[in-house]
Formats: C-alpha cells, sequence, structure tokens
C-alpha cells in the first residue's frame, strides 16, 4: 500500500547560481506551475507526472526536492518535533530502509548544517524506536530516502522556518552518464545545457567551440536539439530515488519514459537536418576524451570533432555562434600564455567569423580585456564557486 498522492505537490529545483531564471522558464515549458525563482533555484507546483517528467527532461537542475512538511523552527525543539510531524513516517521511513539527511540555512541555535541534519536524524530514529523499537540505518552513498532540511531565518519580525524535502533525483542530475572522460576542468553538464540556452542557439545555424576540451558545451547542445532527454542516460533511463518512494506509480513512470524516449530525432523539431556543429582541441588526448565522450552521449555523428591548434581553425560556412570556456587562470594556465592565447583568439574570430557571435565564459576581466572586443551582453554565471561572466560579442 502506497501513500496517498497529493493532487499537487511543492517542489523545489536546485539550479547553477546565475541560471534561475532559465531554469524557471524550462520548468514552465515542462508543465510545472506557479513557478517562482530564488537564489541557486527555482519553486513550483507540481503533479506527479509533472515531478516525473522534470527529473527525465529538465537540463538544468541539480536536483528536483519534493516538501515533505513546513513549520515554524524557533530552535532545536522546534525542529525535533516538527520533523516526526513532517510525514507519515509509517510509509516514508519503514525501519528496513536507510536514509541521508543534508541540510543547508539556520535558524536560532541551529546555525551548523551538520549539527541540523544530525537533530533530523535523531528525531526520526527516536520516533522508529518509539514505534517499531528498530531503528534505520545512515547509508550516504545510496540511500532508500535523502531527506534535505532547510533553514530559513526570516525576516525581523518574522518566526524562522524548517522546510523538510525527499530528494527524488539520488545522484545529481548535473551527471548525465556519457562523461567518464573529462579534461582538466570540466563544465557541469547542467551549467553547459544553460549556457547553450542563453545564446537562443535552435540548431538552424552552425555551433563552433574552438577550444572545446572534452566536448560538455557541443555534447549538450546537440542533445538539446536532438531531444535527447538527458535522464534516459547513454542505455537507458538511469536510476533515480524517487522510484523507491512509496508513492511511485510505476505505470505513469513508464509512461513518462516512453514520451520522454519519444522526443529523440534524427534532425530538428520541423524536419531540417541540423547544422553543423564543430569543435576543435589541439591536445590530443582531451580531444579523445571529447570523442569519447560524444560517442556515449549517442551524437557522435552530429558533432564534428577536429584537432589542432584554434589559430589555424577554419570555421563552417556562416553566420553562426561560437561557444568558448577558454582556461582563466583559475585552475590552469600559465597568465602570460593565457593573454596571448585571448589575444590570438580575438584575432582569429574578427579574421574569420564576421557576422558570427561569440559567447564566452570569463572568469577573468584581464584575460578577456586581450580579445580586443566590446562584450553586448554580460550575464553573470557562477562556475564551480568562481565568479564568470557569460559573454557576447557581436562579431563584425
Amino acid at each position: 500500500m502506497g501513500i496517498t498522492e497529493p493532487d499537487v505537490m511543492d517542489c523545489i529545483a536546485v539550479l547553477p547560481p546565475g541560471l534561475e531564471e532559465e531554469g524557471a522558464r524550462e520548468l514552465v515549458g515542462l508543465g510545472a506551475q506557479a513557478v517562482q525563482p530564488l537564489r541557486r533555484a527555482a519553486r513550483c507546483r507540481v503533479d506527479l507526472a509533472t515531478l516525473y517528467r522534470l527529473h527525465l527532461q529538465a537540463r538544468l537542475p541539480f536536483r528536483i526536492l519534493r516538501q515533505l512538511g513546513r513549520f515554524p523552527c524557533r530552535g532545536r525543539d522546534d525542529l525535533y518535533w516538527g520533523v516526526q510531524e513532517a510525514a507519515d513516517w509509517a510509509q516514508w521511513l519503514p525501519p528496513e530502509h536507510t536514509f541521508r539527511v543534508d541540510a543547508s540555512g539556520s535558524a536560532p541555535g541551529l546555525n551548523h548544517s551538520h549539527y541540523s541534519a544530525l537533530q533530523v536524524k535523531n528525531a526520526l530514529v527516536d520516533w522508529q524506536r518509539r514505534e517499531w523499537g528498530q531503528r534505520s540505518s545512515v547509508d550516504l552513498d545510496d540511500p532508500d530516502l535523502a531527506l534535505h532540511l532547510h533553514l530559513s531565518p526570516g525576516r525581523p519580525g518574522q518566526t524562522a522556518e524548517a522546510t523538510l524535502s525527499v530528494d527524488g533525483s539520488g545522484e545529481s542530475l548535473h551527471r548525465r552518464g556519457y562523461r567518464a572522460a573529462m579534461g582538466l576542468a570540466p563544465l557541469k553538464e547542467n551549467l553547459a545545457a544553460g549556457l547553450i540556452a542563453l545564446t537562443g542557439w535552435d540548431g538552424s545555424v552552425p555551433l563552433v567551440d574552438p577550444l572545446c576540451g572534452s566536448g560538455t558545451l557541443l555534447i549538450e547542445a546537440a542533445c538539446r536539439a536532438l531531444g535527447r532527454a538527458p535522464g534516459l542516460g547513454p542505455t537507458g533511463p538511469r536510476a533515480f530515488a524517487l522510484e523507491r518512494w512509496p508513492d511511485c506509480d510505476p505505470a505513469l513512470w513508464d509512461q513518462e519514459v516512453k514520451a520522454a524516449r519519444s522526443l529523440s530525432q534524427p534532425g530538428l523539431t520541423d524536419g531540417r537536418p541540423m547544422a553543423p556543429i564543430v569543435g576543435n582541441e589541439a591536445d590530443p588526448e582531451v580531444l579523445a576524451q571529447a570523442r569519447s565522450n560524444a560517442a556515449a552521449a549517442g551524437v557522435a555523428e552530429a558533432v564534428e570533432l577536429r584537432g589542432g591548434d584554434f589559430r589555424a581553425f577554419e570555421p563552417p560556412q556562416g553566420p553562426g555562434v561560437l561557444v568558448c570556456n577558454p582556461p582563466y587562470g583559475e585552475r590552469i594556465g600559465d597568465r602570460d600564455e593565457l593573454e596571448e592565447l585571448y589575444a590570438d583568439l580575438g584575432r582569429m574570430v574578427k579574421e574569420r567569423c564576421g557576422g558570427w557571435q561569440l559567447w564566452l565564459l570569463s572568469g577573468n576581466p584581464e584575460l578577456t580585456g586581450a580579445l580586443r572586443m566590446k562584450a553586448s551582453r554580460r550575464i553573470p554565471i557562477s562556475n564551480g564557486g568562481i565568479d564568470c561572466r557569460w559573454l557576447l560579442y557581436e562579431i563584425r
């Protein structure tokens, strides 16, 4: 027997910083209601079918959190008792099931996430011992139930709140399953997908990355244009934590899996062939990684990956869109060499890519200045904790 399924449920999609608005648009497009962008997240309301659809088709979230309970939290006692009343734990957490608790935020007397998570764990195992005389084990790696606590201190004059949610994702949604091989400073797949979405590229004009590394930007672009649902993975649906929930509906889940699979097509949705997607990488070993990743993602035929120095790169007939995530000195690359790289990149695109757009992820304004180009848009983005800008240059 499963628990009674509500018509709608409150959810939070955890998003890369800077992609909240784009992530909210994606949620709306997949059927979510009452969507509201937040800091590093977006709130929405969904039914069970839409929740399944978000896990299978949404490209930008790290996780989708389903709210179980929300209650005032003036201290640890409120947290302890609030957790025990937040859900039907006889259904959600029988003692033979394992669980894990993650925590974020703060409330009075609850300023450390590890301590707050411990309080939730204690409340649950105490409830289990009282009900059954036994308790669940904690499994940090692959629990049957992954819980997330968020504490909000509230504005002045307001009572702090606790929100207890269950994570339907299991492993982070950004891990698509195709990228066993990656370069030195990999761009997360969901961030790459969001950057591509911000360009507005729709597959009708060429897309080029002259410094493509392990190919993540181009692979995510190809998957998006060809309707490859990220939750299906290279070999079939990945395992989701929500499949172990007490109200999981296998028939409805299979229906959404089939719907996600049906989105895949050999060309664009209007029947036209996709424009060329071309990447260039000088390092033979990294180039081999990019080709392996593209093959694992099932888009090897759609992405042309070339070897050689970008300074000699010849783009396909344009105009089109250039995307680039060059090194910016935080992790890899010598500063003097990088200034030369940026200067040469600016010269190359101005000489050979007239009429194109260049979108470049910059984590270092000094290096970006070596392009000798003026950006027409600057979108703040966080990449692995580095404050970056997704810059648009109109190449004349």
